[in-house]
């Protein structure tokens, strides 16, 4: 076999497959459906258990500042190639599992299996799936901010700066109980975005959360 025969397999990522994040440290960035690598690994080595399966090596907690506490996952993904199972390569993932909000503490029963998706795309990122995401132009999320050239600034459009009204922020809440959304994941949401109200979001900051919540979907 061919050295990077499975790296450029599963390098490119479907648009269908995409997202772009919004907001946040990672505001620009693209997030990956998880489905995709599984689908991905399945067509590359088989189904899961009888060309790929992954260990779950070590699950535990960590506490934060204000009672925060997040859920972490350390795992193992083993791929079947040529008759052969490879070792064992290592992901680690992490979510929140009890999130300070506006009425108190709230735990999501959904962290430890967020965390798990978590740890397998880092494991997967290994192999090169989505490496087209994960490395543009020779440039990686660590590196970017470094090695991207300054560009004018575009001047920020009416929606930029002002604030959203009552209106908006009850459709945003509306939108994320109708598609089942967390209230740990608009906290988590609105902390990546620098916010901690709902209040202190601009009209294009809470329209780009309307369509989040639009698109949202489980992490499985």
């Amino acid at each position: 076999m061919e050295k990077l025969s499975i790296y450029e397999a599963v390098r490119s990522v479907p648009d269908k497959a995409k997202k772009t994040i919004s907001g946040g440290r990672l505001n620009g960035m693209t997030d990956i459906n998880p489905m995709w690598r599984i689908k991905t690994l399945t067509e590359q080595f088989g189904p899961c258990g009888i060309g790929w399966h992954y260990t779950i090596v070590k699950q535990w907690l960590e506490n934060g500042p204000d009672g925060d506490i997040s859920a972490f996952t350390n795992i193992e993904l083993f791929i079947k190639v040529e008759g052969e199972w490879s070792l064992g390569i290592p992901g680690t993932g992490g979510s929140t599992f009890v999130a300070k909000e506006k009425n108190g503490l709230k735990m999501s029963d959904e962290a430890f299996k967020m965390s798990l998706t978590d740890a397998l795309s880092v494991s997967c990122k290994a192999l090169g799936i989505g490496a087209d995401v994960y490395w543009e132009k020779d440039t990686t999320k660590y590196s970017r901010q470094e090695e991207e050239p300054q560009r004018p600034q575009a001047a920020p459009s009416q929606g930029a700066n002002n604030k959203a009204n009552d209106a908006q922020i009850k459709k945003l809440f509306a939108t994320a109980k109708g598609k089942g959304v967390p209230d740990t994941e608009i906290k988590q949401k609105l902390a990546d975005m620098g916010k901690t109200s709902s209040k202190e979001l601009t009209v294009n900051e809470c329209s780009n959360l309307i369509d989040w919540a639009n698109e949202w979907q489980e992490a499985v």
